[in-house]
């Protein structure tokens, strides 16, 4: 099947890619003239379903400027979830702006983290054709996530090219200190939304095989997180304790939603008791594979890393964008060419499923109930498929470095 298959594509493949480049285009600059409008202007909901325009932008603007006031933000606003050192890193983009003048600068820097991550991918998939190297730059302006990200004012934008181009250096056996301080710089900017970036830290503390990087990120966390904690009255320790306090019960309100499923969907079932420790357990298992596997191809750990981030805790729709890690790893893994078991072949089709399920503008607001919900069921059947396959493709190159050894 896999030979038949090989050259259907070789022969039909340049009028699918020219027809999946201008849809992805068209998509794209319609979903993203839309969610730039919602983050630069739009002040109330243009549907009952869709949220209001810059809505997280102006909770982060709001406890930012609560924050270096002096003022209590845990406790007192809901959507404060964030830790001390991630005020610290947004100030100087909202903490001495007005709402209308941050919204104008977000929109600026989020075109050129777009910018960035397009040639983070570029440099990365392995694409040579042109309408590949087309294709995989509009990976990331036409799935539904960016797009969610940027009419919310969310984070991720912002955060995926950063964090990417953290790690990626680390890969390499030798890095001197100019090349460990970068890469913990990045990092701790990366860290400003954790719940994103917790777990890629295994990859900090196994990848490289030195300790500089894991000491310059703990020691530059625990400035950020004293400095920050100064402005507050009630000093480290009691608002440390107030920002864990806030997260539990945060998180045990929103676990149980349907609209965006994760471990802690499925662990509310059985009592919000069980979310923690489903989530430290995840974690735990995530750093053990890492470490037995850390120097398989890093865009390998970073897939598994992103969908298991996805999925260890609860995360909004605009969060999905951690998907496009994967995503370049199946372009990868399906540009190798012909491989034993046809895993190219595999991972070319799994590709093509992930891409059309995240296609703006996705199917949770565009689907009444209970055709979303289904919808997002289906979209985690497809990502925890491009799990395994990845996970077994490092297995698979491990077992080929480990016999020829």
């Amino acid at each position: 099947m896999n030979p038949e298959l090989r050259t259907w594509w070789g022969t039909r493949s340049e009028p699918i890619l020219r027809f999946a480049v201008v849809t992805m285009a068209a998509a794209a600059v319609v979903w993203l003239s839309y969610q730039f409008w919602r983050l630069l202007w739009q002040e109330t909901p243009i549907w009952p379903t869709s949220p209001p325009g810059a809505v997280d932008l102006k909770q982060r603007h709001e406890e930012v400027h609560r924050w270096f006031a002096g003022a209590p933000v845990y406790g007192e606003l809901w959507t404060a979830v964030y830790p001390p050192a991630s005020y610290l890193i947004l100030w100087p983009l909202l903490g001495w702006l007005s709402v209308p003048s941050a919204r104008h600068l977000w929109a600026a820097t989020t075109v050129a983290a777009l910018l960035w991550t397009i040639r983070l991918i570029l440099r990365q998939s392995g694409a040579d054709r042109p309408l590949e190297r087309i294709l995989v730059a509009l990976m990331p302006l036409s799935i539904y996530a960016t797009g969610a990200t940027i009419g919310n004012g969310q984070l991720m934008v912002h955060a995926l090219p950063i964090l990417v181009a953290a790690l990626l250096p680390l890969h390499r056996p030798q890095g001197g200190w100019q090349t460990d301080l970068f890469a913990a710089g990045l990092f701790l900017l990366a860290l400003v939304k954790p719940s994103v970036t917790i777990p890629f830290v295994w990859m900090l503390l196994f990848v490289p095989r030195r300790l500089r990087p894991d000491l310059l990120v703990a020691s530059g966390y625990g400035v950020l997180t004293v400095v920050a904690a100064s402005f507050q009255e009630l000093g480290l320790v009691r608002v440390g304790r107030a920002w864990v306090t806030h997260v539990i019960e945060v998180s045990a309100a929103v676990s149980l939603s349907w609209n965006s499923i994760s471990l802690h969907t499925l662990a509310g079932l059985f009592g919000s008791s069980w979310t923690l420790p489903a989530s430290l357990l995840v974690l735990a298992g995530l750093g053990w594979w890492t470490h037995w596997n850390r120097r398989a191809d890093p865009w390998f750990l970073l897939g598994v890393t992103a969908v298991t981030a996805r999925f260890w805790t609860y995360h909004g729709w605009y969060d999905d964008i951690l998907v496009l890690l994967p995503l370049v790893a199946l372009f990868r893994i399906a540009k190798r060419g012909e491989s034993e078991g046809g895993r190219d072949v595999i991972a070319g089709l799994l590709f093509a499923i992930t891409i059309s399920a995240m296609f703006a503008p996705g199917g949770l607001y565009l689907l009444p109930p209970p055709w979303n919900i289904a919808y997002v069921i289906g979209q985690v059947m497809v990502w925890l498929a491009v799990l395994l396959f990845l996970l077994g493709q490092v297995r698979r190159e491990r077992n080929i470095i480990a016999a020829s050894a």
